[in-house]
């Protein structure tokens, strides 16, 4: 059985321009005020320097009890005992990925439609990201309909998040929707009062998933 999960505010790491100690306040800020993942996604870093600042990262996270998700990168996950990993469309098979990181990590997986939705929860997957619903600079991918993102949820057992283009004024829009939490990236990274923006999305999120248990 995979660590117990809160999917409610989950925060995907992106490094913009920032330097590492600014990067890890940011995050640290974060976890003090109310995101209950953190993901660290990191497209560009070597093997190496990705290891060291996950580490780092993952010393943040520890302080604050948040779990630790690593984007893509099962071996980065392994070497820091990170809480799970979330892979994409295009990674290694779920099954392939459950088997190297066994039954105690979390296993996120991306999905766009029912079923991919279906194939990732049969095959080991302990969470959905489903998306992009809005569009994102973060990543170019084509978007998924807030009519997809409750027909997934209706058709797995697992639990989702939002992912893409999310902003604080888009949260109520989710109401309804079966998701568990949502995905967010620049709403906090870039904050200009990262408690604030933090305190403020966690608040709406609770409104949110309370209407629709």
């Amino acid at each position: 059985m995979a660590t117990l999960m809160d999917l409610t505010l989950y925060l995907v790491t992106d490094h913009y321009q920032f330097n590492d100690k600014k990067f890890l306040s940011i995050i640290e800020e974060a976890c003090q005020n109310g995101v209950t993942l953190v993901q660290l996604r990191e497209k560009e870093l070597l093997s190496g320097a990705f290891y060291e600042l996950a580490r780092k990262v993952k010393a943040v996270t520890d302080c604050y009890q948040v779990p630790l998700i690593i984007n893509d990168r099962v071996d980065i996950c392994l070497a820091v005992d990170a809480a799970g990993v979330h892979i994409g469309d295009d990674e290694m098979p779920v099954n392939v990925v459950r088997s190297l990181i066994g039954s105690e990590k979390l296993l996120g997986v991306s999905a766009k439609t029912v079923a991919r939705g279906l194939e990732a929860q049969q095959a080991g997957a302990d969470y959905l990201g489903i998306g992009a619903i809005f569009p994102t600079t973060t990543k170019e991918t084509t978007l998924t309909s807030l009519e997809t993102l409750q027909a997934i949820n209706q058709a797995v057992a697992i639990p989702s998040v939002a992912i893409g283009g999310i902003k604080e004024d888009k949260l109520l829009q989710f109401k309804g929707t079966g998701i568990a939490g949502v995905s967010i990236v620049s709403e906090i990274m870039l904050a200009e009062n990262v408690a604030a923006k933090v305190r403020s999305l966690k608040q709406k999120m609770i409104d949110v998933l309370e209407v629709q248990a």
